[in-house]
Parts: structure tokens; C-alpha cells; sequence
């Protein structure tokens, strides 16, 4: 897993209107190739009447994966600068269309590349773009002890928690940033004088609005 990197956080889409065209730009996260293309192929049966749906999609952690379409449009103006957006905003793991009805007035190459960029960006933001950063699960089994303790010390520390569970022993559950997660399971080790059982999890990716 590489330790971080960006998409969007969800289904959205934005409209703007340039010389009576309407460019309807969505945009949504996707993990795969496949979702990517269903993702298109839905724009396309919902917009069904429209003069274009123009695509661009970015796949794998370190974008390997990289498709664009113009639709019908001039060949370079429409899914080309949709899939520049997405590089220039550092994004990964997202698919974008953008929708034009056509409003009777000609806009020329520039004109169009101009509007795809703006219409991908209006849906990209409209999606919210943010930070997926690799955490791993770092699990504390302690004596009720020590709960007082630890929880002051982690907030402190502004750790990120998950559901504690309560039995005989308490179980903390706590997901540092893979990269510190070594240092935080030494760390509370020595906070619990090695009494407390240090437990390693799953390395997972979490939404942030910046990196940590």
C-alpha cells in the first residue's frame, strides 16, 4: 500500500451553461476499471438525449490505469482535458463525464477544451476531493487500570479511535498512519510498563480532508 492519495468522496455533479450549451460535469470514486466503465455507461442511458457524454477515468494507487473519450466531439478537445483535470489535481481512483446539450452556438477547439476542463472541474469539486491515507489498527488489551490513563494520553495525542470493547480487560482500538504505527505500538507499550497487550491489525485507507 502506498501511504496516501487523493479522489473524490462521493456521486455528485455540477452544471454550468456557455454560449447555451449546457456541460453537466459528474464525478465519482471508483475502485476499478469495471466501475468506472458501468459508471459511464449509466451517465450515457440517463443522458440519453444529450449531444455528448464525454469521459476521462484515473485507476491505481499509483494511476496506472488512464482512458479518456470525446464522444463524437473533435478529436483532443473534450475527454483529453477531462483527464487533465484529473492529473493536475493530483486525483486517483475517480471516473468523470461531462454531458453537453448543444445550444445552437459553435464554440471552436479552444472553445471546447475550455469548456470540458471547466465542466470537469465544476464536477470534481462538486464530489469533494480528499485524501485517502494508509492507517494501520494498533489493538491495546489493558486492565480497566489503565483505561483512565490511555484515553487521556490518546486524545492528547489525537489518535484516531475506533469502538472500544468492554469485557474483563478493556480493548482499545486505534488506527495510527501505517507509516508511525511501529513507533505508536513501542509508544504504548511503554505507557502501559509492557503490562498491556499490544495487538496489530489490518492496514486500511481513510478519508481525510488533509493529510495528516
Amino acid at each position: 500500500m502506498i501511504e496516501s492519495y487523493r479522489t473524490v468522496q462521493k456521486l455528485a455533479s455540477a452544471e454550468i451553461t456557455i454560449k447555451r450549451s449546457r456541460f453537466i460535469g459528474q464525478a465519482i470514486p471508483v475502485a476499478t476499471e469495471q466501475e468506472a466503465i458501468d459508471f459511464i455507461a449509466s451517465v450515457k442511458k440517463q443522458h440519453s438525449m444529450a449531444t455528448h457524454n464525454c469521459s476521462a477515468y484515473m485507476i491505481g494507487e499509483r494511476c496506472e490505469i488512464q482512458k479518456q473519450s470525446d464522444d463524437g466531439e473533435p478529436s483532443g478537445t473534450a475527454g483529453k482535458p477531462i483527464l487533465e483535470v484529473i492529473r493536475n489535481m493530483n486525483l486517483t481512483n475517480v471516473a468523470v463525464v461531462v454531458t453537453r446539450y448543444f445550444g445552437g452556438i459553435m464554440l471552436g477547439a479552444g472553445g471546447l477544451i475550455r469548456a470540458y476542463t471547466d465542466g470537469a472541474v465544476a464536477g470534481i469539486t462538486a464530489a469533494g476531493p480528499v485524501y485517502k491515507v494508509s492507517h494501520q489498527e494498533v489493538m491495546a488489551e489493558i486492565d480497566y487500570t489503565w483505561l483512565g490513563k490511555l484515553e487521556n494520553e490518546l486524545r492528547n495525542r489525537n489518535t484516531l479511535m475506533g469502538e472500544t470493547e468492554f469485557t474483563d480487560k478493556v480493548l482499545l482500538r486505534c488506527f495510527p498512519v501505517s507509516s508511525e504505527s511501529e513507533a505508536f505500538a513501542d509508544w504504548l507499550t511503554d505507557l502501559t510498563q509492557g503490562q498491556g497487550v499490544i495487538i496489530r491489525g489490518e492496514h486500511t485507507y481513510i478519508e481525510h480532508k488533509e493529510l495528516p
